[in-house]
Parts: structure tokens; C-alpha cells; sequence
């Protein structure tokens, strides 16, 4: 599947304000210059019908920004979606003159294997397997597990390790957390053939 791109020429500074979306059930974890783009980006795409799942940028010398996109009614999201999403977005970005220079928008879905950005990923992918890498190492010294997800509430995500011991990881301190691709995980995304 291709994945649609919009260019714009753009000039100005980047900011480097130390920006930080607070999450909640519904909201991304990002930091940085990520979270100021997602500030801008969130109302935007929610009032079109989606939700943000990631925003990232890529690259210097002509950066990517990376939008990852669910629709908010449940349903797979399309070509079209991604079109749609970025023709706005790219405007915005554009009126907004937030990523200097050159750039490349790049929007997608979060795909089979996505990221788990937000509790509420947690909470839909209870019962499938992730790794997850934190930005600190936890109280064990340890920044990296791999293990079935056990859901998100209060700010802290689930996961029962290889082991069988279960760990609970401060979401906000996830650098990343990401599905892995399994055949179970690939049987519960499938969509139903009638809707094909």
C-alpha cells in the first residue's frame, strides 16, 4: 500500500520549546518538538473524524513528519483517510510555518504491528505481545521488556514477561511501544469478509 506524501517549501526557525502533551486515555505520549506538532494536529484531525496516534519527525537536512492515524469510529482506515489527512494537515503545517524549510509529510495508518501510544492501546491489545523500550531505566535497571500486554489505568501500562512475572512500566516514560506481529494479533485485526 502506498503510502501518500504532501510537499511544501516552508522557511523559518525551528522552535525548541520543551513541550510536553499530558496523556489521558485518548491522548499520544510525545515530547519535544513532536509534542507541539501534536498539539496543533490533534483538534485538527478530530474534528475530521480521526485520532492521532503518533507524530514524529525524521531527518535534518529535509525532515519527514510521520502522522500515524486511526478513525475515531472504529473502522480501518483507508487511502482516502490518509489523503484527506494530509491535505489539511499539510495546510495547517503550512499557515503555522512550525517545521522549517523543505519537508515531507508522510501519513499512514498505525498498521497491524502499531505502536502503543496511548492507555487505550493498551487496554484494545490486552492479551497481545509488545516490546517496550523506556527513555530511564525502571527502579530494576531495566529499559527494555518483552511481554504479553495486560492493559494501562492510572498512567502506568501492564505486561506479564517471558517469566511470568508481570511489570508495570510509567507510560509517560515510554520512549517506545510497539505490537509484535503475530498470528493472533493478525487473526484479531482481520477484517470481517463482508466489509471487504
Amino acid at each position: 500500500m502506498r503510502t501518500p506524501h504532501f510537499i511544501a517549501k516552508l522557511t523559518g526557525v525551528a522552535q525548541k520549546a520543551a513541550f510536553s502533551v499530558l496523556n489521558d486515555e485518548n491522548t499520544p505520549h510525545h515530547t519535544g518538538f513532536d509534542a507541539r506538532l501534536a498539539e496543533i494536529i490533534m483538534p485538527r484531525i478530530a474534528a475530521m473524524g480521526y485520532e492521532l496516534v503518533r507524530v514524529r519527525v525524521l531527518g535534518r537536512e529535509r525532515p519527514t513528519v510521520q502522522i500515524m492515524a486511526d478513525r475515531a469510529d472504529g473502522a480501518l482506515i483507508t487511502i482516502e483517510d490518509c489523503e484527506a489527512i494530509s491535505h489539511q494537515i499539510g495546510a495547517v503545517l503550512d499557515v503555522e510555518d512550525i517545521v522549517p524549510g523543505a519537508w515531507t509529510l508522510e501519513v499512514s495508518s498505525a498498521g497491524i504491528d502499531r505502536p502503543l501510544t496511548r492507555a487505550k492501546d493498551w487496554n484494545r491489545f490486552s492479551g497481545h505481545a509488545a516490546k517496550v523500550e523506556m527513555a530511564i531505566p525502571t527502579l530494576e535497571g531495566r529499559r527494555r521488556f518483552s511481554g504479553i500486554v495486560l492493559g494501562a489505568e492510572g498512567g502506568l501500562g501492564r505486561l506479564r514477561l517471558e517469566d511470568g512475572a508481570e511489570v508495570a512500566v510509567t507510560l509517560s516514560e515510554v520512549k517506545s511501544a510497539r505490537l509484535i506481529l503475530t498470528d493472533a494479533l493478525i487473526e484479531a485485526t482481520a477484517v470481517p469478509p463482508e466489509t471487504q
